[in-house]
Protein backbone atom coordinates (compact mmCIF):
# COMPACT_ATOMS: atom_id res chain seq x y z
CA UNK A 1 0.00 0.00 0.00
CA UNK A 2 1.30 3.44 -0.98
CA UNK A 3 1.66 5.92 1.86
CA UNK A 4 0.11 5.44 5.28
CA UNK A 5 -1.81 2.37 6.36
CA UNK A 6 -5.51 2.98 7.12
CA UNK A 7 -4.99 2.96 10.88
CA UNK A 8 -2.23 5.56 10.67
CA UNK A 9 -4.36 7.79 8.43
CA UNK A 10 -7.26 7.52 10.87
CA UNK A 11 -4.94 8.60 13.67
CA UNK A 12 -3.82 11.64 11.66
CA UNK A 13 -7.41 12.63 10.88
CA UNK A 14 -8.39 12.17 14.51
CA UNK A 15 -5.45 14.31 15.63
CA UNK A 16 -6.48 17.08 13.23
CA UNK A 17 -10.00 16.98 14.63
CA UNK A 18 -8.77 17.16 18.23
CA UNK A 19 -6.41 20.03 17.40
CA UNK A 20 -9.24 21.97 15.75
CA UNK A 21 -11.56 21.38 18.67
CA UNK A 22 -9.07 22.81 21.14
CA UNK A 23 -7.35 25.48 19.05
CA UNK A 24 -9.85 26.48 16.34
CA UNK A 25 -13.39 26.70 17.74
CA UNK A 26 -15.99 28.41 15.56
CA UNK A 27 -15.86 31.72 17.45
CA UNK A 28 -12.11 31.95 17.01
CA UNK A 29 -12.41 31.25 13.27
CA UNK A 30 -15.02 34.00 12.99
CA UNK A 31 -12.71 36.33 14.90
CA UNK A 32 -9.80 35.61 12.54
CA UNK A 33 -12.08 36.39 9.61
CA UNK A 34 -13.55 39.54 11.13
CA UNK A 35 -10.12 40.94 12.03
CA UNK A 36 -8.45 39.80 8.81
CA UNK A 37 -5.99 37.99 11.09
CA UNK A 38 -3.54 35.32 10.00
CA UNK A 39 -3.07 32.95 12.97
CA UNK A 40 0.62 32.41 12.35
CA UNK A 41 0.99 30.77 15.78
CA UNK A 42 -1.65 28.21 14.78
CA UNK A 43 0.08 27.51 11.45
CA UNK A 44 3.41 26.98 13.17
CA UNK A 45 1.77 24.81 15.83
CA UNK A 46 0.22 22.64 13.11
CA UNK A 47 3.66 22.25 11.56
CA UNK A 48 5.40 21.45 14.85
CA UNK A 49 5.50 18.61 17.34
CA UNK A 50 2.09 19.75 18.61
CA UNK A 51 0.41 18.31 15.49
CA UNK A 52 3.15 17.54 12.94
CA UNK A 53 0.92 17.83 9.89
CA UNK A 54 3.94 18.79 7.77
CA UNK A 55 5.39 15.30 8.20
CA UNK A 56 2.63 13.80 6.08
CA UNK A 57 4.01 15.56 2.99
CA UNK A 58 7.66 14.65 3.60
CA UNK A 59 9.12 11.37 2.24
CA UNK A 60 10.30 8.89 4.86
CA UNK A 61 13.93 9.21 3.72
CA UNK A 62 13.81 12.83 4.89
CA UNK A 63 12.34 11.97 8.29
CA UNK A 64 8.71 12.40 7.23
CA UNK A 65 5.66 10.13 7.22
CA UNK A 66 5.69 9.63 3.45
CA UNK A 67 1.99 10.14 2.89
CA UNK A 68 0.65 9.20 -0.53
CA UNK A 69 -1.72 11.23 -2.71
CA UNK A 70 -4.75 9.48 -1.24
CA UNK A 71 -3.61 10.38 2.27
CA UNK A 72 -3.03 13.99 1.26
CA UNK A 73 -6.51 14.24 -0.25
CA UNK A 74 -8.14 12.99 2.96
CA UNK A 75 -6.09 15.38 5.11
CA UNK A 76 -6.70 18.38 2.83
CA UNK A 77 -10.43 17.72 2.95
CA UNK A 78 -10.32 17.48 6.75
CA UNK A 79 -8.40 20.75 7.06
CA UNK A 80 -10.73 22.60 4.67
CA UNK A 81 -13.70 21.26 6.60
CA UNK A 82 -12.30 23.16 9.61
CA UNK A 83 -11.17 26.38 7.90
CA UNK A 84 -10.11 26.96 4.33
CA UNK A 85 -7.88 29.90 5.19
CA UNK A 86 -5.82 27.90 7.68
CA UNK A 87 -5.77 24.99 5.24
CA UNK A 88 -4.43 27.28 2.51
CA UNK A 89 -1.57 28.40 4.76
CA UNK A 90 -0.57 24.77 5.29
CA UNK A 91 -1.02 23.84 1.62
CA UNK A 92 1.16 26.75 0.50
CA UNK A 93 4.21 25.21 2.17
CA UNK A 94 3.83 21.97 0.27
CA UNK A 95 2.97 23.65 -2.98
CA UNK A 96 6.08 25.77 -2.48
CA UNK A 97 8.28 22.76 -1.82
CA UNK A 98 6.86 20.68 -4.70
CA UNK A 99 9.47 21.89 -7.26
CA UNK A 100 12.14 20.61 -4.87
CA UNK A 101 10.32 17.31 -4.30
CA UNK A 102 9.98 16.57 -8.03
CA UNK A 103 13.09 18.24 -9.39
CA UNK A 104 15.58 19.00 -6.63
CA UNK A 105 19.02 17.45 -6.35
CA UNK A 106 19.48 14.89 -3.54
CA UNK A 107 21.32 17.54 -1.54
CA UNK A 108 18.54 20.09 -2.02
CA UNK A 109 15.87 17.61 -1.04
CA UNK A 110 17.72 16.59 2.09
CA UNK A 111 18.38 20.17 3.14
CA UNK A 112 14.99 21.77 2.53
CA UNK A 113 12.66 18.86 3.23
CA UNK A 114 14.44 18.06 6.46
CA UNK A 115 14.06 21.70 7.53
CA UNK A 116 10.34 21.57 6.75
CA UNK A 117 9.96 18.29 8.62
CA UNK A 118 12.09 19.07 11.67
CA UNK A 119 11.62 22.82 12.06
CA UNK A 120 8.25 23.49 10.43
CA UNK A 121 9.75 25.83 7.84
CA UNK A 122 6.98 27.68 5.97
CA UNK A 123 7.32 27.87 2.17
CA UNK A 124 5.55 29.84 -0.55
CA UNK A 125 5.10 29.14 -4.27
CA UNK A 126 6.13 32.15 -6.35
CA UNK A 127 4.88 31.52 -9.87
CA UNK A 128 1.92 33.82 -10.63
CA UNK A 129 2.69 37.29 -11.95
CA UNK A 130 0.57 40.47 -12.23
CA UNK A 131 0.16 40.27 -16.01
CA UNK A 132 0.80 36.59 -16.72
CA UNK A 133 -1.72 35.15 -14.24
CA UNK A 134 -1.76 31.37 -14.55
CA UNK A 135 0.16 31.42 -17.84
CA UNK A 136 3.56 30.29 -16.62
CA UNK A 137 5.00 30.55 -20.12
CA UNK A 138 4.42 34.34 -20.06
CA UNK A 139 6.95 34.98 -17.29
CA UNK A 140 8.59 38.38 -17.00
CA UNK A 141 10.68 37.67 -13.90
CA UNK A 142 14.29 37.19 -15.00
CA UNK A 143 17.38 35.56 -13.53
CA UNK A 144 20.62 36.92 -14.97
CA UNK A 145 23.59 34.56 -14.69
CA UNK A 146 26.88 36.00 -13.45
CA UNK A 147 30.12 34.02 -13.45
CA UNK A 148 33.37 35.36 -12.01
CA UNK A 149 36.47 33.36 -11.15
CA UNK A 150 34.53 30.11 -11.40
CA UNK A 151 31.81 31.32 -9.01
CA UNK A 152 28.25 31.35 -10.42
CA UNK A 153 25.33 33.30 -9.04
CA UNK A 154 22.05 34.70 -10.35
CA UNK A 155 20.46 38.13 -10.05
CA UNK A 156 16.67 37.91 -10.00
CA UNK A 157 14.33 40.77 -10.91
CA UNK A 158 10.57 40.74 -11.17
CA UNK A 159 7.22 40.72 -9.41
CA UNK A 160 4.92 37.97 -8.19
CA UNK A 161 1.23 38.36 -7.39
CA UNK A 162 -1.36 36.51 -5.27
CA UNK A 163 1.23 34.49 -3.36
CA UNK A 164 -0.20 32.44 -0.50
CA UNK A 165 2.09 32.78 2.55
CA UNK A 166 3.77 35.59 0.60
CA UNK A 167 4.24 37.76 3.66
CA UNK A 168 4.96 35.07 6.25
CA UNK A 169 7.02 32.33 4.58
CA UNK A 170 10.57 31.50 5.59
CA UNK A 171 11.56 30.46 2.06
CA UNK A 172 10.12 30.77 -1.45
CA UNK A 173 10.23 28.84 -4.69
CA UNK A 174 10.52 31.53 -7.36
CA UNK A 175 10.02 30.83 -11.06
CA UNK A 176 12.17 33.07 -13.29
CA UNK A 177 13.50 33.01 -16.82
CA UNK A 178 17.23 32.19 -16.77
CA UNK A 179 19.43 32.07 -19.89
CA UNK A 180 18.53 28.40 -20.27
CA UNK A 181 14.79 28.97 -19.87
CA UNK A 182 12.24 29.04 -17.02
CA UNK A 183 13.91 27.87 -13.81
CA UNK A 184 12.92 27.49 -10.15
CA UNK A 185 15.08 29.16 -7.53
CA UNK A 186 14.88 28.92 -3.74
CA UNK A 187 14.98 32.38 -2.15
CA UNK A 188 14.99 32.86 1.60
CA UNK A 189 13.06 35.61 3.35
CA UNK A 190 15.06 38.66 4.32
CA UNK A 191 17.70 38.60 1.59
CA UNK A 192 18.55 42.08 0.21
CA UNK A 193 16.19 43.25 -2.51
CA UNK A 194 13.44 40.76 -1.67
CA UNK A 195 10.29 42.40 -0.31
CA UNK A 196 6.67 41.47 0.14
CA UNK A 197 3.70 43.81 -0.13
CA UNK A 198 0.94 44.40 2.36
CA UNK A 199 -1.55 41.56 2.86
CA UNK A 200 -4.31 41.56 0.27
CA UNK A 201 -7.76 42.58 1.57
CA UNK A 202 -9.53 39.48 0.33
CA UNK A 203 -13.15 38.42 -0.15
CA UNK A 204 -12.50 35.19 1.74
CA UNK A 205 -9.81 32.95 3.28
CA UNK A 206 -8.92 35.95 5.42
CA UNK A 207 -7.10 33.66 7.87
CA UNK A 208 -4.45 33.08 5.20
CA UNK A 209 -1.78 35.52 4.10
CA UNK A 210 -1.71 36.57 0.47
CA UNK A 211 0.83 39.15 -0.66
CA UNK A 212 2.73 40.36 -3.72
CA UNK A 213 6.49 39.85 -3.94
CA UNK A 214 9.09 42.17 -5.41
CA UNK A 215 12.59 41.01 -6.38
CA UNK A 216 15.01 43.85 -7.06
CA UNK A 217 18.50 42.59 -7.88
CA UNK A 218 18.15 39.61 -5.54
CA UNK A 219 21.38 37.59 -5.57
CA UNK A 220 21.25 33.81 -5.09
CA UNK A 221 23.93 31.18 -5.50
CA UNK A 222 23.95 28.41 -8.08
CA UNK A 223 23.06 25.95 -5.31
CA UNK A 224 19.60 27.57 -5.25
CA UNK A 225 18.79 26.47 -8.80
CA UNK A 226 16.29 23.68 -8.26
CA UNK A 227 17.72 20.55 -9.84
CA UNK A 228 21.02 22.29 -10.58
CA UNK A 229 20.08 22.86 -14.23
CA UNK A 230 18.45 25.82 -15.95
CA UNK A 231 15.36 25.48 -18.10
CA UNK A 232 13.56 22.74 -16.16
CA UNK A 233 10.99 24.99 -14.44
CA UNK A 234 7.93 24.40 -16.59
CA UNK A 235 8.54 20.67 -16.71
CA UNK A 236 8.87 20.56 -12.93
CA UNK A 237 5.64 22.56 -12.58
CA UNK A 238 3.79 20.28 -15.01
CA UNK A 239 4.81 17.22 -13.02
CA UNK A 240 2.77 18.29 -10.01
CA UNK A 241 -0.32 19.93 -11.51
CA UNK A 242 -2.36 16.74 -11.24
CA UNK A 243 -1.33 16.34 -7.61
CA UNK A 244 -1.73 19.94 -6.48
CA UNK A 245 -5.08 20.39 -8.23
CA UNK A 246 -6.27 17.31 -6.39
CA UNK A 247 -5.43 19.09 -3.11
CA UNK A 248 -7.60 22.05 -4.12
CA UNK A 249 -10.35 19.66 -5.20
CA UNK A 250 -10.23 18.20 -1.69
CA UNK A 251 -10.60 21.74 -0.33
CA UNK A 252 -13.82 22.08 -2.33
CA UNK A 253 -15.10 18.83 -0.83
CA UNK A 254 -14.21 19.84 2.71
CA UNK A 255 -15.75 23.31 2.55
CA UNK A 256 -18.83 22.15 0.66
CA UNK A 257 -19.59 19.41 3.14
CA UNK A 258 -18.87 21.76 6.08
CA UNK A 259 -21.63 24.04 4.77
CA UNK A 260 -24.11 21.21 4.18
CA UNK A 261 -23.41 19.80 7.63
CA UNK A 262 -24.64 23.07 9.08
CA UNK A 263 -27.72 23.19 6.84
CA UNK A 264 -28.81 19.60 7.44
CA UNK A 265 -29.23 19.77 11.25
CA UNK A 266 -30.69 23.27 10.96
CA UNK A 267 -33.43 21.90 8.69
CA UNK A 268 -34.41 19.28 11.27
CA UNK A 269 -34.94 21.97 13.92
CA UNK A 270 -36.53 24.75 11.85
CA UNK A 271 -40.29 24.31 11.90
CA UNK A 272 -42.33 25.81 9.11
CA UNK A 273 -46.08 25.37 8.78
CA UNK A 274 -46.03 22.76 11.50
CA UNK A 275 -43.31 20.46 10.18
CA UNK A 276 -39.50 20.58 10.00
CA UNK A 277 -37.92 21.80 6.79
CA UNK A 278 -36.17 18.42 6.58
CA UNK A 279 -39.52 16.81 5.83
CA UNK A 280 -40.33 19.15 2.94
CA UNK A 281 -39.34 17.51 -0.31
CA UNK A 282 -39.09 20.77 -2.24
CA UNK A 283 -36.60 22.15 0.29
CA UNK A 284 -34.28 19.18 0.50
CA UNK A 285 -34.51 18.29 -3.19
CA UNK A 286 -33.43 21.80 -4.13
CA UNK A 287 -31.04 22.87 -1.38
CA UNK A 288 -29.51 19.69 0.04
CA UNK A 289 -29.65 16.55 -2.10
CA UNK A 290 -28.32 17.84 -5.47
CA UNK A 291 -25.32 19.40 -3.76
CA UNK A 292 -24.48 16.30 -1.74
CA UNK A 293 -24.67 14.31 -4.98
CA UNK A 294 -22.42 16.74 -6.88
CA UNK A 295 -19.85 16.69 -4.08
CA UNK A 296 -19.77 12.90 -4.16
CA UNK A 297 -19.28 12.92 -7.94
CA UNK A 298 -16.27 15.12 -7.31
CA UNK A 299 -15.07 12.78 -4.56
CA UNK A 300 -15.32 9.76 -6.82
CA UNK A 301 -13.11 11.41 -9.40
CA UNK A 302 -10.68 12.66 -6.73
CA UNK A 303 -10.29 9.20 -5.21
CA UNK A 304 -9.92 7.49 -8.57
CA UNK A 305 -7.26 9.98 -9.66
CA UNK A 306 -5.45 9.81 -6.31
CA UNK A 307 -5.18 6.03 -6.65
CA UNK A 308 -3.79 6.39 -10.15
CA UNK A 309 -1.19 8.97 -9.11
CA UNK A 310 -0.10 6.67 -6.30
CA UNK A 311 0.20 3.56 -8.46
CA UNK A 312 0.80 4.57 -12.10
CA UNK A 313 3.34 6.55 -14.08
CA UNK A 314 2.19 9.84 -15.58
CA UNK A 315 1.31 13.43 -14.78
CA UNK A 316 -2.53 13.14 -14.76
CA UNK A 317 -2.88 16.87 -15.40
CA UNK A 318 -6.21 16.49 -17.18
CA UNK A 319 -7.57 14.17 -14.52
CA UNK A 320 -6.47 16.65 -11.87
CA UNK A 321 -8.28 19.39 -13.79
CA UNK A 322 -11.49 17.33 -13.95
CA UNK A 323 -11.30 16.54 -10.24
CA UNK A 324 -10.70 20.19 -9.35
CA UNK A 325 -13.46 21.42 -11.63
CA UNK A 326 -16.08 19.00 -10.31
CA UNK A 327 -15.24 19.30 -6.62
CA UNK A 328 -14.69 23.06 -6.42
CA UNK A 329 -17.75 23.97 -8.47
CA UNK A 330 -19.76 21.59 -6.28
CA UNK A 331 -18.29 23.09 -3.11
CA UNK A 332 -19.22 26.61 -4.19
CA UNK A 333 -22.75 25.60 -5.12
CA UNK A 334 -23.20 23.67 -1.85
CA UNK A 335 -22.08 26.63 0.26
CA UNK A 336 -24.36 28.98 -1.66
CA UNK A 337 -27.30 26.63 -1.19
CA UNK A 338 -26.50 26.34 2.52
CA UNK A 339 -26.92 30.11 2.89
CA UNK A 340 -30.31 29.84 1.21
CA UNK A 341 -31.19 26.84 3.38
CA UNK A 342 -30.60 28.88 6.55
CA UNK A 343 -32.39 31.95 5.24
CA UNK A 344 -31.52 35.10 7.17
CA UNK A 345 -29.30 33.14 9.55
CA UNK A 346 -27.16 32.05 6.62
CA UNK A 347 -26.66 35.59 5.42
CA UNK A 348 -25.25 37.12 8.60
CA UNK A 349 -21.61 36.97 9.63
CA UNK A 350 -22.46 35.61 13.07
CA UNK A 351 -22.65 32.11 11.62
CA UNK A 352 -20.04 30.11 9.74
CA UNK A 353 -22.03 29.42 6.59
CA UNK A 354 -21.59 32.97 5.28
CA UNK A 355 -17.83 32.74 5.87
CA UNK A 356 -17.56 29.31 4.25
CA UNK A 357 -19.30 30.68 1.15
CA UNK A 358 -16.75 33.48 0.85
CA UNK A 359 -13.85 31.15 1.59
CA UNK A 360 -14.69 28.39 -0.87
CA UNK A 361 -14.99 30.83 -3.76
CA UNK A 362 -11.20 30.91 -4.11
CA UNK A 363 -11.03 27.21 -4.94
CA UNK A 364 -12.41 27.93 -8.42
CA UNK A 365 -9.65 30.52 -8.93
CA UNK A 366 -6.32 29.45 -7.43
CA UNK A 367 -4.29 26.61 -8.91
CA UNK A 368 -6.00 27.43 -12.20
CA UNK A 369 -9.45 28.98 -12.68
CA UNK A 370 -12.47 26.88 -13.60
CA UNK A 371 -12.22 28.32 -17.10
CA UNK A 372 -8.61 27.16 -17.43
CA UNK A 373 -9.75 23.75 -16.19
CA UNK A 374 -12.51 23.66 -18.82
CA UNK A 375 -10.05 24.50 -21.57
CA UNK A 376 -7.46 22.01 -20.31
CA UNK A 377 -10.07 19.25 -20.18
CA UNK A 378 -11.56 20.04 -23.58
CA UNK A 379 -8.26 20.32 -25.45
CA UNK A 380 -6.89 17.07 -24.06
CA UNK A 381 -10.01 14.99 -24.56
CA UNK A 382 -10.50 16.54 -28.01
CA UNK A 383 -7.13 15.08 -28.94
CA UNK A 384 -8.24 11.70 -27.58
CA UNK A 385 -11.35 11.92 -29.76
CA UNK A 386 -9.28 12.70 -32.84
CA UNK A 387 -6.60 10.07 -32.18
CA UNK A 388 -9.23 7.33 -31.73
CA UNK A 389 -11.28 8.44 -34.76
CA UNK A 390 -14.24 9.25 -32.54
CA UNK A 391 -14.11 6.06 -30.47
CA UNK A 392 -12.79 7.44 -27.16
CA UNK A 393 -16.09 8.04 -25.40
CA UNK A 394 -17.93 5.26 -27.22
CA UNK A 395 -15.30 2.89 -25.78
CA UNK A 396 -15.77 4.41 -22.29
CA UNK A 397 -19.51 3.89 -22.73
CA UNK A 398 -18.99 0.23 -23.62
CA UNK A 399 -17.00 -0.25 -20.42
CA UNK A 400 -19.82 1.32 -18.43
CA UNK A 401 -22.38 -0.90 -20.16
CA UNK A 402 -20.33 -3.92 -19.08
CA UNK A 403 -20.23 -2.55 -15.54
CA UNK A 404 -24.02 -2.14 -15.67
CA UNK A 405 -24.39 -5.82 -16.57
CA UNK A 406 -22.48 -6.82 -13.43
CA UNK A 407 -23.80 -4.09 -11.12
CA UNK A 408 -27.18 -2.94 -12.50
CA UNK A 409 -28.01 -0.70 -9.51
CA UNK A 410 -25.09 1.73 -9.73
CA UNK A 411 -26.23 3.90 -12.63
CA UNK A 412 -23.50 2.80 -15.03
CA UNK A 413 -26.00 2.28 -17.84
CA UNK A 414 -27.17 5.89 -17.59
CA UNK A 415 -23.58 7.11 -17.38
CA UNK A 416 -22.96 5.15 -20.60
CA UNK A 417 -25.72 7.15 -22.30
CA UNK A 418 -23.85 10.34 -21.33
CA UNK A 419 -20.60 9.00 -22.78
CA UNK A 420 -22.23 7.92 -26.06
CA UNK A 421 -23.90 11.33 -26.39
CA UNK A 422 -20.60 13.05 -25.74
CA UNK A 423 -18.89 11.03 -28.46
CA UNK A 424 -21.57 12.00 -31.00
CA UNK A 425 -21.41 15.68 -30.04
CA UNK A 426 -17.63 15.75 -30.38
CA UNK A 427 -17.88 14.14 -33.80
CA UNK A 428 -20.50 16.68 -34.88
CA UNK A 429 -18.08 19.40 -33.76
CA UNK A 430 -15.24 17.79 -35.71
CA UNK A 431 -17.15 17.43 -38.95
CA UNK A 432 -18.50 20.99 -38.88
CA UNK A 433 -15.34 22.49 -37.32
CA UNK A 434 -17.21 23.92 -34.36
CA UNK A 435 -14.23 23.98 -32.01
CA UNK A 436 -13.04 27.11 -33.80
CA UNK A 437 -15.45 28.71 -31.31
CA UNK A 438 -13.73 28.97 -27.95
CA UNK A 439 -17.11 28.95 -26.22
CA UNK A 440 -17.84 25.51 -27.63
CA UNK A 441 -14.54 24.18 -26.28
CA UNK A 442 -15.27 25.60 -22.82
CA UNK A 443 -18.72 24.04 -22.72
CA UNK A 444 -17.31 20.72 -23.87
CA UNK A 445 -14.85 20.93 -20.97
CA UNK A 446 -17.73 21.26 -18.53
CA UNK A 447 -19.75 18.43 -20.10
CA UNK A 448 -16.75 16.11 -20.32
CA UNK A 449 -16.09 16.63 -16.61
CA UNK A 450 -19.69 15.81 -15.72
CA UNK A 451 -19.76 12.70 -17.91
CA UNK A 452 -16.44 11.40 -16.59
CA UNK A 453 -17.60 12.16 -13.06
CA UNK A 454 -20.64 9.97 -13.69
CA UNK A 455 -18.41 7.11 -14.79
CA UNK A 456 -16.13 7.47 -11.76
CA UNK A 457 -19.09 7.59 -9.38
CA UNK A 458 -20.63 4.47 -10.93
CA UNK A 459 -17.31 2.63 -10.56
CA UNK A 460 -17.02 3.80 -6.95
CA UNK A 461 -20.56 2.60 -6.20
CA UNK A 462 -19.77 -0.76 -7.79
CA UNK A 463 -16.66 -1.12 -5.64
CA UNK A 464 -18.70 -0.26 -2.56
CA UNK A 465 -21.20 -2.95 -3.48
CA UNK A 466 -18.39 -5.44 -4.07
CA UNK A 467 -16.62 -4.48 -0.84
CA UNK A 468 -13.44 -3.45 -2.68
CA UNK A 469 -13.31 0.29 -1.97
CA UNK A 470 -9.89 1.61 -1.02
CA UNK A 471 -9.40 0.89 2.68
CA UNK A 472 -8.70 4.60 3.20
CA UNK A 473 -11.75 5.82 1.26
CA UNK A 474 -14.39 8.09 2.73
CA UNK A 475 -17.46 6.11 3.81
CA UNK A 476 -20.11 8.73 4.34
CA UNK A 477 -22.63 6.63 2.41
CA UNK A 478 -23.20 2.88 2.56
CA UNK A 479 -23.29 0.89 -0.68
CA UNK A 480 -27.04 1.17 -1.28
CA UNK A 481 -27.11 4.91 -0.66
CA UNK A 482 -24.01 5.45 -2.81
CA UNK A 483 -25.73 3.64 -5.68
CA UNK A 484 -28.68 6.03 -5.36
CA UNK A 485 -26.26 8.97 -5.33
CA UNK A 486 -24.64 7.60 -8.48
CA UNK A 487 -27.95 7.14 -10.27
CA UNK A 488 -28.99 10.73 -9.51
CA UNK A 489 -25.69 12.14 -10.80
CA UNK A 490 -25.70 9.92 -13.90
CA UNK A 491 -29.13 11.29 -14.85
CA UNK A 492 -27.96 14.85 -14.25
CA UNK A 493 -24.79 14.40 -16.28
CA UNK A 494 -26.53 12.63 -19.16
CA UNK A 495 -29.23 15.29 -19.41
CA UNK A 496 -26.71 18.14 -19.28
CA UNK A 497 -24.49 16.52 -21.91
CA UNK A 498 -27.42 15.93 -24.24
CA UNK A 499 -29.37 19.15 -23.84
CA UNK A 500 -26.53 21.61 -23.24
CA UNK A 501 -24.32 19.87 -25.77
CA UNK A 502 -27.10 20.04 -28.35
CA UNK A 503 -27.68 23.69 -27.53
CA UNK A 504 -24.10 24.75 -28.15
CA UNK A 505 -23.43 22.59 -31.19
CA UNK A 506 -26.61 23.85 -32.84
CA UNK A 507 -25.79 27.36 -31.66
CA UNK A 508 -22.37 27.24 -33.31
CA UNK A 509 -23.36 25.34 -36.47
CA UNK A 510 -24.25 27.28 -39.60
CA UNK A 511 -24.37 24.26 -41.91
CA UNK A 512 -28.12 23.72 -41.65
CA UNK A 513 -27.72 20.26 -40.16
CA UNK A 514 -30.99 18.50 -39.24
CA UNK A 515 -31.37 19.12 -35.50
CA UNK A 516 -33.85 16.28 -35.01
CA UNK A 517 -31.34 13.88 -36.55
CA UNK A 518 -28.68 15.21 -34.20
CA UNK A 519 -30.98 14.75 -31.20
CA UNK A 520 -31.61 11.19 -32.30
CA UNK A 521 -27.89 10.48 -32.76
CA UNK A 522 -27.05 11.57 -29.22
CA UNK A 523 -29.85 9.44 -27.78
CA UNK A 524 -31.85 12.35 -26.36
CA UNK A 525 -35.06 10.31 -26.09
CA UNK A 526 -33.30 7.51 -24.19
CA UNK A 527 -31.70 10.04 -21.83
CA UNK A 528 -35.11 11.61 -21.18
CA UNK A 529 -36.56 8.17 -20.50
CA UNK A 530 -33.69 7.42 -18.09
CA UNK A 531 -34.93 10.22 -15.83
CA UNK A 532 -37.66 7.84 -14.61
CA UNK A 533 -37.13 7.09 -10.93
CA UNK A 534 -35.20 10.31 -10.27
CA UNK A 535 -37.39 11.59 -7.45
CA UNK A 536 -37.45 8.18 -5.75
CA UNK A 537 -33.66 8.09 -5.81
CA UNK A 538 -33.46 11.63 -4.47
CA UNK A 539 -35.68 10.51 -1.63
CA UNK A 540 -33.28 7.64 -0.93
CA UNK A 541 -30.33 10.05 -0.83
CA UNK A 542 -32.26 12.34 1.51
CA UNK A 543 -33.06 9.40 3.82
CA UNK A 544 -29.34 8.57 3.96
CA UNK A 545 -28.36 12.17 4.69
CA UNK A 546 -30.92 12.49 7.49
CA UNK A 547 -30.45 9.00 8.90
CA UNK A 548 -34.03 8.00 8.16
CA UNK A 549 -35.31 4.53 7.46
CA UNK A 550 -36.35 4.33 3.82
Amino acid sequence: MVGLDPEALDMVLEAIGEFAQSELPAQKLLEFDRNDQVPLDVLRAMCSEKLGIQLLFIPTEYEGMGGGTFDVYRVCEAMAHIDLGVATGVLATFLGSDPIVVGGTPEQKKHWLTLIGNEGLLFAYGATEPEAGSDLAALKTTARRIEEDGHVEYVINGEKQWISNGGVADAYSILATAPGGPTWFVVEAGVPGFEHGKPEDKHGIRASNTAALTLDDVHVGADRVVGGEEGQGLLQAQKVFGYTRLMVAAFGLGAGWAALEIAIPYSTERIQAGTPLSEKQGYIHKLIVPHAVALEAGRAYVEETAERIDTEEGYFNTEGAIAKYLATEAGNAAADAAIQALGGYGYVKEFLVEKIRRDVRITTIYEGTSEIMEMTIARDRWQDHLKTRGRHYHDRATELEELHTEYPAVGAGIAALAAHALAELLEWARVDRLTRNQHVLLRFGELIAKAEGAGALARRAARAEAGTLNAKADRRFDAAALSAVSRVWARTAALDVAEQGLRWTVGADSSGRDVSAGASAIGLAAIHAAQAGLLADMNLVADALYGRQS
